[in-house]
């Protein structure tokens, strides 16, 4: 049997990295298989090192809302690389982002720019807890924020693919900080505040968990989060690293009508480069270093390369309103595609969208919150992934992600993939 390329890097990774692997998504466990290894991409596809074509759906997790290596993206790193990487100093590219990001969420009165999401969203706790004087933290079983300490207490995306959602080497007193919530179930947070009274310091949640699965908040459930943090003195954080100029040119809040006090952000602020940032009220922000007295820093935060790739797309966006009509076309038409071969297997699977993101779940339960979420047959779900694969078509290696559309996904593309999904079910559930 002929060895691929992408297993002899494999095997080749596993001698030198842990797992294989940069991050545990790519290891392909919680589909039982071995991960592929891509050497490009271009529009709504990319091209492993054996040179099969795939139908990309995860979009780099996320940032690639306009699919791969646009070419306005590539000209504007091209001009920062000639004019130099990195400086550890400020630039004009920086107070340009700021305002732009600014501009289009109107939460946000001031932003600090960090390398990634979970640098975001551990800074954005930190200065919840110097705001308040307060200590604890509610977030929400099966939402996942980044792998600070805080947050990997009954998480989602990759810990919950592993089947480890409480990480070891979280120390005790970390964990008794950290409060869970149930996921649209208000009664369960007040009744956490109640327990905790005047030491809860902040609420972080995602308003479209993207981490168990794809799971929108209820709108009556974030409303009746904003109120009870106004009551409580509680800082109300949205973590938007994913949802965030994906769902809407606001992100979540925007669809929900909703301000949080402080939002987080990631993934397509960056073009596909690491980048992370948060904002929010100016009376929080003003309390960080320099300004304040709530540490934060980074060398190359704010860096040359990552700041022109995303200010590229979001002046893109701003400039072509008509790119979220776009995603929502081309989203609703795949997702009524995926329903009508349900319907031909007499499968009433639960099926969340919102926007250019949505998944399947395999399980006929309606999914809202993390428990029904794992009512969903990950066995079944492995099953499918690899028949998908084998039809050029790249879903995420785990029931628990989301699948994501993008601008460059043409209606061929769609097409190919509701016939994939056809056959790779009829397969699956033959008589």
């Amino acid at each position: 049997m002929n060895t691929t390329l992408s297993t002899y890097f494999f095997n080749e990774a596993n001698r030198y990295i842990p797992g294989g692997v940069n991050s545990p998504v790519r290891a392909f466990k919680s589909v039982a298989g071995n991960p592929i290894f891509i050497e490009r991409g271009l529009g709504s596809k990319f091209y492993d090192v054996d040179k099969n074509e795939y139908i990309d759906y995860i979009g780099s997790w996320g940032p690639h809302l306009l699919g791969h290596n646009p070419q306005f993206i590539k000209e504007a790193l091209f001009e920062a690389v000639e004019n130099g990487v990195s400086f550890g100093t400020p630039t004009e590219l920086e107070v340009k982002i700021a305002k732009v990001i600014i501009d289009m969420v109107p939460s946000i009165e001031k932003v600090r720019m960090v390398n990634s999401g979970t640098e975001a969203t551990m800074s954005a706790i930190r200065l919840a807890r110097g705001f308040t004087k307060k200590d604890k933290i509610i977030k929400f079983e099966g939402c996942y924020h980044g792998h600070a300490d805080s947050f990997l207490i009954k998480a989602g995306s990759g810990a919950l693919t592993l089947g480890v959602p409480t990480s070891h080497g979280v120390t005790i007193n970390t964990s008794k900080d950290t409060l869970i919530g149930d996921y649209n179930n208000l009664n369960t947070v007040k009744n956490l505040i109640l327990k905790n009274k005047d030491h809860v310091a902040a609420i972080i949640i995602e308003p479209i968990a993207g981490n168990m699965g794809v799971v929108p908040a209820d709108k009556s459930f974030i409303k009746g989060l904003r109120t009870i943090c106004d009551e409580e003195d509680i800082v109300l954080i949205f973590d938007e690293v994913m949802s965030g100029f994906r769902v809407a040119k606001g992100g979540a809040q925007e669809l929900f009508g909703i301000k949080p006090d402080l939002t987080t952000l990631g993934k397509i602020i960056g073009g596909g480069l690491p980048v992370g940032a948060f904002g929010g009220k100016k009376e929080i922000m003003d309390l960080v270093a320099p300004s304040g007295p709530v540490y934060q820093a980074g060398t190359l935060s704010g860096n040359p390369l990552a700041m022109s790739a995303g200010l590229a797309v979001l002046n893109y966006l701003k400039e072509n309103p008509g790119v979220y009509k776009t995603l929502e076309e081309s989203s609703s038409y795949l997702a009524n595609g995926f329903k009508d071969n349900l319907k031909k297997i007499k499968k009433n699977f639960a099926f969340n969208r919102v926007g250019s993101m949505m998944c399947m779940f395999f399980t006929e339960e309606k999914v809202t919150d993390f428990k029904t979420a794992l009512k969903s047959d990950t066995l079944v779900y492995g099953r499918y992934f690899h028949e998908m694969l084998k039809k050029g078509v790249y879903f995420a290696p785990s029931q628990f992600e989301a699948i994501f559309i993008s601008t460059a996904h043409t209606k061929e593309d769609l097409d190919k993939t509701i016939k994939a999904q056809d056959e790779a079910l009829s397969a699956i559930y033959k008589k």
